[in-house]
């Protein structure tokens, strides 16, 4: 396994900057929303790509965040918090201040799981948010 892909020591991950481990929650949210449309059957380039922006908008990540909240042990809901009450600079159009800091929060979780190699947890998360697609 190359170094990128070691899982990182929670230690190092507490520490790390909120929007750093969001940068990488961010795709690997996006990665895993692209192949569980492709692996339900959604096969054209253009449905992929709507049906994927569609989940992947902020505000959808703020109503999955939402859901995931009673789910969260309280690791997950302290970094999810972190990533939540962190300073943006910006606010994409579509999305509310609101959404966007819980979709950041998201982000940050999904991120931290990652690299810590807890993915059978972060899959768990995913497929609880896909469950009503």
């Amino acid at each position: 396994m190359s170094n990128c892909l070691k899982p990182k020591l929670e230690s190092e991950l507490r520490e790390a900057p909120v929007l750093a481990l969001a940068h990488v929650g961010d795709a690997v949210f996006e990665l895993m929303v692209r192949t569980w449309l492709y692996t339900s059957g959604t096969t054209t380039a253009k449905k992929l790509h709507n049906n994927a922006v569609e989940i992947v908008s902020a505000k959808a990540q703020a109503v999955a965040a939402e859901s995931l909240l009673p789910h969260f042990d309280e690791d997950e809901h302290l970094i999810f918090k972190r990533g939540r009450n962190t300073h943006v600079n910006s606010v994409p159009r579509g999305s509310s201040v609101s959404e966007y800091h819980a979709a950041t929060g998201l982000e940050t979780l999904f991120g931290y799981l990652y690299l810590s190699g807890k993915t059978d947890r972060l899959e768990a998360l995913f497929m609880i948010i896909m469950e009503d697609k």
